[in-house]
């Protein structure tokens, strides 16, 4: 059976003396919609959409030092282990960027820009906003895995499956021709949850009633999605228990989302402002 998924057969495209790598315009793609999305959102409830664009300038960066920082810790053996390079975990337009470490350290990056600047709305405002542009981020984000050919799933003969060619198959799955794609898994259920996260607070008022739900909300529903997807990949991983560690990671993350909403429900409306719709 032929797969309906192909891989491209080139990851980069060369501009006269430039290389432009799909994975590093992928992850600007994201960024870009991102910040478009949440400057739209944040305007909409009373800010001015140039908090938005600059708070951008502190989170951007601090977002993807970190998500390097987290792929780098959770996989150290790629880069320091047996044949591993070092110099490898610089190298960021081959892939790897943890969401965790990204999405932290870019919300960080960004508090230090509304604690240390005069802004219309505050930052849980400003997390609500860019939620469901984050989400979408991320989705056009693993379209760049599939150039590069990563973080596939098990071997499947399904008609969606996903060929994969031999140098990038891992050891012991060399005579497999399609896998999951786990990439495209992630980019539909990624658009999924934007979709909820934006019509979610015009239809359910009582659900989402304070600054910050619409974010909690993103995190539980997207790392809700990840548990699955995750469970199906078989890139190298460190495990514990017999789970790979991102799955830990998204129980500890689902857990706080939900006490989060919990709580959050519980204190009811904090103020007449109500979260980004």
């Amino acid at each position: 059976m032929y797969a309906l998924i192909p891989s491209p057969s080139s990851s980069q495209i060369s501009i006269g003396p430039a290389t432009l790598h799909y994975y590093a315009l992928c992850i600007i793609a994201g960024i870009s919609v991102a910040i478009w999305l949440g400057r739209k959102r944040y305007a909409a409830n009373g800010g001015s959409a140039d908090d938005v664009s600059e708070a951008a300038i502190w989170a951007v960066p601090f977002g993807i030092i970190g998500g390097r920082i987290y792929h780098v810790i959770t996989s150290p053996q790629q880069y320091f282990g047996s044949g591993g390079n070092p110099v490898d975990a610089l190298r960021i337009w081959q892939g790897g960027l943890g969401i965790w470490g990204a999405i932290s350290l870019g919300a960080f990056g960004a508090y230090i820009y509304f604690r240390t600047h005069e802004t219309t709305l505050n930052f849980p405002h400003f997390l609500d906003a860019l939620a469901p542009g984050v989400v979408i981020a991320q989705a056009i984000g693993r379209v760049g895995n599939w150039f590069n050919q990563e973080v596939f799933g098990k071997p499947t003969s399904l008609p969606w499956g996903l060929e994969i060619d031999l140098a990038n198959r891992p050891d012991g799955y060399e005579k497999f021709l399609t896998f999951h794609p786990t990439f495209l898994y992630e980019a539909i259920w990624c658009l999924l949850v934007a979709y909820l996260l934006i019509k979610l607070p015009i239809f359910f008022r009582k659900i989402v009633k304070n600054q910050g739900d619409v974010f909690a909300l993103y995190v539980c529903g997207y790392t809700l999605g990840r548990v699955w997807i995750e469970a199906i990949r078989i890139d190298d991983a460190n495990y514990i228990l017999g789970l790979r560690l991102n799955i830990w990671v998204s129980f500890i993350v689902i857990a706080s989302s939900v006490i989060y909403l919990i709580r959050s429900n519980r204190r009811g409306y904090l103020s007449n402002t109500q979260p980004a719709s």
